[in-house]
């Protein structure tokens, strides 16, 4: 998040940051986004009898702020079906590997009990499948010696920084969607 906030105040940047929405009050972005003057929410899952509640509830903050991209960075929480169809080619997510492997969590743990020997992070489009959805843009880092999951994460997040902006760089630009390019016959 603090990547895109960050790229957002460049004048030549096509996207701007409407707000930080969180599910955690105690999440660091929100001081980050409120310290760059952004609009925040923050709405507790645990106060919504259902996760449609809690997606409606999301829903309409984003339409207030009147949000054309959704970018997830951090969220930890699996959206109903519906919400991300509604959203569907306007929302991206950031994970620390290179899809399709090592979907969910322990990323980089997983990645060095398997002895990978390249690993990374992938800016994908949000679909109902986990860390499932097409792959806008992704960036590899060497596993060395000695890496630890903290030390590895470390080079994963460098690299997360560098390719979020530049992939919601790219669908504000309209150069990638996540329907196939249509092909007259």
């Amino acid at each position: 998040m603090s990547a895109l906030v960050a790229a957002a105040r460049a004048p030549a940047y096509p996207a701007e940051i409407v707000g930080v929405f969180s599910n955690r009050p105690d999440a660091p972005g929100l001081a980050l986004a409120r310290a760059a003057g952004l609009a925040t929410e923050v709405r507790s899952h645990g106060d919504f009898a259902s996760r449609d509640a809690f997606d409606a509830a999301l829903d309409a903050v984003l339409n207030e702020w009147r949000a054309e991209i959704v970018c997830l960075a951090g969220f930890m929480r699996l959206l109903t079906p519906g919400f991300v169809e509604k959203w569907s080619g306007r929302m991206i997510n950031i994970h620390p590997s290179l899809l399709p492997a090592f979907k969910g969590l322990g990323t980089h743990a997983r990645a060095l009990a398997e002895g990978a020997k390249i690993h990374g992070a992938t800016v994908h489009f949000v679909t109902p499948e986990l860390d499932g959805g097409k792959i806008i843009l992704q960036s590899q880092v060497k596993v060395l010696p000695g890496d630890t999951p903290a030390t590895l994460a470390a080079r994963v997040l460098a690299e997360e920084h560098r390719i979020y902006p530049l992939a919601l760089a790219m669908l504000a630009r309209g150069r990638v969607t996540l329907e196939p390019p249509h092909h007259p016959n």
